[in-house]
């Protein structure tokens, strides 16, 4: 029964998802739940999707709507990077590249497995001017292919009362280092 998600975690992740959404108005100003679990609703795969990001502790809320596409966005707002997506290295090149000390996972394959995208540097700076997050943690962004392709990989955290963007070796993992993810609904 993969990606389906039993129907009282259904009722219980669309009571916490309302609740969420009912504290954090300003993330979402003109927005209703109603329209917002309707469309849930009509895609039980996303739910499933929303239950994961959940279960690792994402705390995703809608952030936005999509004029064009008639999406709601969903981000991961946890204060801190989820905590059940922290210690990974970039991505399977990076982690084929380390001969020892594997970390158990990696930030992309987890969020391919979860259906979410890695939140761009734009993606999280909108999700800063929203509220302040990662001020003791620090969450990868996906990187630009350029970037990328030397063995670098961009993170970025909120310090001293602003948002940083930083490098590191995509090999590199932290305890204190997780990644958000973004989802249309």
């Amino acid at each position: 029964m993969k990606n389906k998600i039993l129907p009282a975690d259904r009722e219980e992740l669309l009571k916490e998802l309302k609740t969420r959404f009912e504290k954090n108005v300003g993330r979402h100003k003109g927005l209703e739940w109603a329209k917002v679990q309707t469309k849930l609703e009509a895609k039980p795969e996303k739910l499933w999707t929303l239950g994961e990001m959940e279960r690792t502790g994402g705390e995703p809320d809608v952030v936005g709507f999509d004029k064009k596409t008639g999406e709601f966005i969903f981000f991961d707002c946890s204060a801190e990077s989820p905590k059940e997506r922290r210690s990974l290295c970039y991505d399977r090149e990076a982690w084929e590249s380390r001969k020892e000390h594997k970390p158990k996972d990696t930030a992309v394959d987890m969020a391919a497995a979860i259906g979410i995208e890695i939140l761009t540097e734009d993606e999280y700076r909108e999700l800063q001017n929203l509220g302040e997050f990662d001020l003791k943690t620090s969450s990868w962004v996906k990187t630009p292919t350029d970037v990328r392709s030397l063995g670098g990989a961009i993170f970025c955290d909120r310090r001293f009362g602003r948002v940083f963007t930083y490098h590191n070796g995509a090999e590199s993992y932290y305890a204190a280092r997780g990644w958000r993810g973004s989802l249309r609904v």
